[in-house]
């Protein structure tokens, strides 16, 4: 074993741990691994820096500005709102209504954005009809992710693998084409959950705080629900020691962590994590003047106004309809030989889109920057490098051949099941993002030695790294709806760990099918 072999695992092992620990955000952890190569002569400068200038990176920056116009355009509060049944109905009838238009929705969309904007309104909408809106905000967030895994857009991990692909000189996926076996997972995952979800989702938690409260001035406090993003300056600090009355002119009364607790007294003792919620009591200007900051990653007192007209709406929505049509029309043979010069993929009409949106108001031009998840953007651009790093130094070979060994009387087969279930793991403890960039390396080595197309183990990556259903804290949207609908850890291992075995299952008996394995 060489020097680098044993450099590269060793700083794999502590990026990991480092993870876990969420010492730090992600982005700034891979790219403390990736100035370590570089450091020891593993990546070159060029090689550092060829994933900033990705085009699947880009892409990737370009959708959260579009998902950000779709957002400030009202669409999507006026579907959710019209597919919402009024009156008397029962938990399954209405997860029959909802959930597959989410889960449509979610496939050209960005999760974030729909969830943010959904799970406010369902649970509102819930206790008008009296139904335990727990039974919907779990669900909610996993038809997001089903239908993510159904395009090439649908998931910041499909853009990744997709651009690691081009990267290593084989041709990348079109539009629709994960949708082959994603479709599939994505029907099962919703029948499972329209089966189960009552039975294994608990009922009603009741919030514990105070409810609306005068003040002695007569002014109106409302109860807002604040659920804390990544720039929230408080992060990794007790309530104590940041005072967020003085910084944003509200009472915190209660904490949800992500863990699943509940604190409602000694609160100054709490110490403060992306992904918690806090419970506050709040005047009229609150949300008006914090709902833009992105130290909030959604703030809800369950009385969104609609302030938007139904001309951007409209016209927001055939910005959307015109890049994807565009963009799967411009994959089609007869395109790429009328329009030789141009390639007309998603990159070219998702950079129009967005342009037109910025002139068009559809999102404020001047605060652009703020749209963008950067974090998210950074480890795309340093998974490139680490997956680099993984090449040049002979882990992905060495890995291969090992995983190779433990299979050689079982063949291929095995071999993608055991790559999903280590990408499945990675991503459930660390990123999606980071678990497709530590598994693309052994798939193209485990293709190139077998002498096999690498394709379905592209495939399979795309399908484990999104698959984040058992913890809360493997994708954002899990950590969204835990907060707001008062979920603890276990909830999500009842009802999630069945569904990774759903997705493991349709993937491995698909995969070597559709793609001639």
């Amino acid at each position: 074993m060489t020097f680098e072999i044993v450099f590269v695992l060793l700083s794999l092992l502590g990026m990991v741990a480092a993870l876990i620990a969420d010492k730090m955000r992600p982005g700034m952890i891979l790219f403390s691994v990736v100035v370590l190569f570089l450091c020891a002569g593993i990546l070159t400068p060029k090689e550092m820096l060829e994933g900033f200038s990705n085009k699947g990176m880009i892409t990737v920056a370009l959708l959260f500005l579009v998902s950000e116009g779709i957002r400030q355009s009202g669409t999507l509060g006026q579907v959710i709102k019209k597919l919402l049944p009024q009156g008397k109905t029962t938990v399954f009838k209405a997860q029959l209504r909802i959930l597959p238009s989410v889960a449509f929705i979610s496939a050209f969309l960005n999760n974030t954005p729909v969830v943010v904007i959904f799970a406010p309104i369902i649970k509102h909408w819930a206790k008008s009809v009296n139904l335990p809106a727990t039974k919907f905000l779990i669900p909610l967030s996993y038809v997001t992710i089903l239908g993510g895994i159904c395009t090439l857009i649908g998931t910041s991990t499909n853009l990744v693998v997709h651009g690691m692909i081009l990267e290593a000189g084989f041709e990348g996926f079109s539009m629709f084409e994960l949708g082959k076996v994603g479709i599939f997972i994505a029907i099962a995952g919703i029948i499972y959950i329209f089966l189960f979800s009552k039975r294994l989702l608990p009922d009603a938690r009741p919030d514990t705080a105070v409810p609306d409260e005068e003040v002695e001035e007569g002014e109106k406090l409302h109860r807002v629900e604040a659920v804390l993003g990544a720039r929230f300056p408080g992060i990794n600090k007790k309530l104590k020691d940041f005072n967020f009355q003085r910084h944003y002119g509200a009472e915190v009364k209660e904490i949800k962590t992500r863990n699943g607790q509940r604190f409602v007294s000694n609160l100054e003792d709490v110490l403060l994590h992306e992904g918690d919620t806090l419970v506050v009591m709040a005047d009229d200007t609150f949300i008006p003047t914090w709902g833009e900051s992105s130290v909030f990653v959604l703030l809800t007192n369950g009385n969104e106004p609609d302030t938007t007209g139904k001309k951007k709406r409209w016209f927001a929505l055939l910005l959307l309809v015109l890049m994807i049509v565009g963009a799967t029309v411009g994959e089609l043979p007869i395109t790429k030989e009328m329009f030789p010069g141009i390639k007309l993929d998603m990159f070219f009409f998702v950079s129009i889109t967005t342009i037109i949106m910025a002139w068009t108001n559809l999102f404020p031009a001047r605060k652009y920057t703020k749209y963008i998840s950067w974090d998210i953007l950074i480890t795309i651009a340093c998974a490139f490098a680490i997956s680099k790093a993984m090449v040049n130094s002979g882990v992905a070979d060495s890995v291969a051949k090992f995983i190779i060994g433990l299979s050689d009387d079982y063949g291929p087969h095995v071999l993608l099941a055991m790559l999903f279930i280590i990408t499945n793991l990675f991503t459930e403890l660390i990123t999606n993002n980071a678990a497709a960039a530590l598994a693309f390396p052994l798939a193209l080595s485990i293709a190139s030695q077998l002498g096999v197309s690498p394709t379905p183990f592209f495939v399979v990556i795309c399908m484990a790294a999104s698959a984040s259903f058992s913890t809360p804290i493997g994708y954002q949207t899990n950590l969204i709806v835990q907060g707001i609908g008062n979920y603890k850890f276990t909830d999500f291992v009842r009802i999630g760990l069945p569904l990774n075995i759903i997705t493991f299952l349709i993937s491995i008996i698909l995969i070597p099918l559709i793609w001639n394995f």
